[in-house]
């Protein structure tokens, strides 16, 4: 049994909010069981000075956990003095990961940056922020399209991203924080709309995982990026109406 009581193949209640940050572009509020990111996209008319004269854009990501997102209080990055590495390395899967989704000569020569904040944390918080930061950045274009300012549709797939684990000898989907420090195997599973997938992060805690685990795991991680894009689809659709 899980601490929630789910079937090992059963998402955590998932939400998707948009509209969260007024001022931005595109934003969205996803929650996942406990797990709450913010996710707000803001489009500025430049680039990176290597892509200028390019004809290109870009779309960059910022990650972040509140102060009180955990049991105790971490420091603000900027009282710290620098960046934290699990935060470098959290920050460049999500901007990985969305610039899959872009076709970047339709974006035009302008950048999206993608901050994803978290502001409760229970498992699962850089799968919440591809998820939620890919329905901030599709409000974004279509802002821009109904600007006038793009000649077409500069997505090209549907991003998601979701979390499977062996605990207990029992392949789960979407692990709450319980799980997830129990796991025996953790993977996080980037993927798009078509079936492919643009990331996957395996790591054996205990015993080295084989064939049949593997095949388990993506097996569970594809139905809960299904669910997933619908939500994403029906947020978007709702954001934009």
């Amino acid at each position: 049994m899980r601490p929630d009581g789910r079937r090992p193949d059963q998402l955590r209640p998932t939400t998707i909010e948009t509209g969260a940050v007024p001022y931005a572009e595109g934003s969205a509020l996803i929650t996942v069981g406990e797990t709450r990111v913010l996710c707000a996209a803001s489009v500025e008319e430049r680039v990176p000075p290597y892509r200028k004269g390019s004809g290109l854009g870009w779309v960059t990501a910022e990650y972040a956990m509140l102060p009180r997102s955990t049991l105790t209080r971490s420091d603000r990055d900027a009282r710290k003095g620098r960046i934290d590495g699990r935060v470098q390395e959290i920050q460049r899967l999500i901007g990985r990961a969305l610039r899959v989704a872009v076709d970047f000569r339709a974006l035009g020569e302008r950048t999206v940056i993608l901050d994803c904040d978290v502001l409760v944390a229970d498992g699962g918080t850089r799968t919440a922020s591809i998820t939620g930061a890919w329905v901030a950045l599709a409000l974004a274009a279509s802002r821009l399209r109904e600007a006038g300012l793009l000649a077409a549709e500069p997505l090209r797939h549907q991003v998601a991203a979701v979390s499977v684990g062996i605990v207990r000898g029992t392949p789960r989907l979407d692990l709450d924080y319980l799980e997830d420090s129990a796991a025996d195997t953790d993977m996080n599973c980037v993927g798009t709309e078509d079936g492919r997938y643009v990331e996957l992060q395996g790591t054996a805690e205990r015993e080295p995982f084989d064939q049949a685990q593997v095949d388990a795991l993506l097996g569970l991680a594809r139905r809960g990026l299904d669910e997933l894009f619908t939500l994403q689809r029906e947020a978007v659709a709702q954001g934009g109406g």
